[in-house]
């Protein structure tokens, strides 16, 4: 079993991956600025930010893999990506990031545009955006203790879903139903995420989950 942090775990989907990961046996610490009144049992909750790295760093000693389920916008537009860097850079070599990305970055076919360049909604392009910036960094480190995930275009807590217990991925390609539907339950977003901890298939690699 792993012992697993995921920052931003009190968020929606930092929240159903603290849910999978406990419900699977891993240790986990579930870190927020705030600690919540209800909390997921088995899951250790502490205060923590990414904002301070050398602090965050001391909190999460130990453990095996960190995710960052951080959503770049409101007071936290334009922070996540340089603390996220931050954070890889100061982690040990042995310690696995996976970052819950946005589906901006995605492309829409094989070799095609990314969806951000296709009719993006302007409210939430710079999210979206920053989001891309936080994948070339981890490109551009040298390093493949890493994993990047891009949920499908409808994904959030205004369509929460079920656990299904089943999803695709598609690499790099947003993956899509035959309607041409993108969803995916945080839920099962978080299948994807436990799934890949356990059983690593993209070191230094992003993919695509959907259904």
């Amino acid at each position: 079993m792993a012992h697993i942090a995921v920052i931003g775990g009190t968020g929606f989907a930092g929240s159903h991956i603290v849910q999978e990961a406990v419900d699977r046996g891993h240790t986990v610490l579930s870190i927020a600025r705030k600690v919540p009144a209800q909390r997921i049992e088995g899951a250790t909750y502490l205060e923590g930010t990414i904002l301070d790295v050398p602090a965050l760093v001391r909190e999460i000693e130990g453990v095996d893999v960190v995710v960052s389920a951080l959503s770049p916008r409101g007071d936290m537009a334009g922070l996540v990506r340089p603390n996220l860097a931050e954070l890889f850079a100061a982690l040990p070599d042995t310690v696995r990031l996976g970052v819950i990305g946005g589906a901006g970055g995605s492309l829409v076919s094989e070799g095609g545009p990314r969806l951000i360049d296709c009719g993006f909604p302007e409210a939430f392009k710079a999210e979206a955006e920053e989001a891309i910036g936080e994948l070339e960094d981890l490109q551009a480190s040298g390093r493949t203790n890493w994993f990047f995930v891009h949920p499908a275009a409808e994904f959030g807590a205004r369509t929460p879903g079920e656990r299904t217990g089943h999803y695709r991925t598609g690499g790099d390609v947003l993956v899509t139903d035959a309607e041409g539907k993108s969803s995916i339950s945080g839920a099962d977003l978080a299948v994807a995420v436990v799934d890949e901890i356990e059983n690593p298939q993209h070191e230094g690699q992003r993919f695509t989950v959907g259904y």
